[in-house]
């Protein structure tokens, strides 16, 4: 049950965090359309992330481990939670840069959540097949629209691609957690409800690299930088703190508040 519970949480607190990440560009997209695009996939990686924490809050009331509080609701995983408790890759919770890393970053996750919401959707736990079901038809949007852009900017002008390329260097270090199964990944693709991520990789790399060619971007030759941390299993970056410190504020400030 708690690899259950760990699992179905990281699904969530991707989707969330990357999510509250998007939502910083909401008025201060490039143009209208774009903006109001970007609005759109923050939008469906919320929902997706509100479909995992309920089903993570039911498995919680329903266990006897009294690890877990068993008056959880999907607000409680979201707000108040602390850093350590968060599951999620550390590429999502990297800053926004320009409209480039952001491009990037979508493309490199919505890839990630494409293949592997793929897999899920033949979960033997019939709530994760659902909700993996239901967002992939989102996911496949996401990733065609980062995609476009991708090639939009990669084969546009001088200045466009080179700002592309330096995304690439600095968001390339943190691709590899996707593929590296922590404890909890491998109890589920072992048990059936999960999936096997370190299947997914080439997959996902063969995209990247059909992509990265279409627009006239070099995937890096090696690591610069080899990351520290592994935010699946807590270790997060400086940065996660800042985005929950925000996104927290309201409900620790005014506990139980009710619009």
């Amino acid at each position: 049950m708690n690899e259950l519970i760990n699992y179905t949480l990281q699904l969530a607190d991707n989707s969330l965090i990357l999510g509250h990440r998007n939502s910083e560009w909401t008025g201060h997209g490039p143009i209208l359309e774009q903006d109001i695009a970007i609005s759109n996939i923050v939008l469906d990686l919320i929902g997706q992330a509100r479909n995992f924490y309920q089903y993570a809050a039911v498995l919680i009331n329903n266990s006897t481990n009294q690890q877990f509080n068993q008056s959880t609701t999907e607000d409680t995983l979201a707000y108040l939670r602390n850093e350590n408790e968060f599951k999620n890759c550390l590429l999502v919770e990297q800053p926004n840069g320009d409209w480039a890393k952001t491009i990037l970053r979508q493309f490199f996750f919505s890839a990630y959540q494409f293949y592997l919401y793929q897999h899920l959707q033949n979960s033997n736990d019939e709530t994760i097949a659902a909700i993996a079901e239901k967002s992939l038809k989102e996911v496949t949007y996401h990733l065609r629209w980062s995609s476009e852009w991708i090639i939009r900017l990669g084969d546009g002008t001088e200045e466009s691609n080179s700002r592309m390329q330096k995304a690439i260097d600095d968001l390339w270090m943190y691709t590899d957690e996707f593929f590296e199964a922590s404890s909890y990944e491998l109890f589920a693709a072992n048990e059936g409800f999960g999936a096997g991520v370190s299947l997914l990789k080439k997959d996902w790399m063969k995209k990247v690299k059909d992509v990265f060619d279409e627009a006239t971007l070099s995937v890096p030759a090696e690591l610069k930088q080899q990351i520290k941390w592994f935010g699946k299993e807590g270790k997060h970056s400086e940065h996660l703190g800042y985005i929950l410190t925000e996104m927290q504020f309201l409900q620790r400030e005014y506990p139980n508040s009710i619009w």
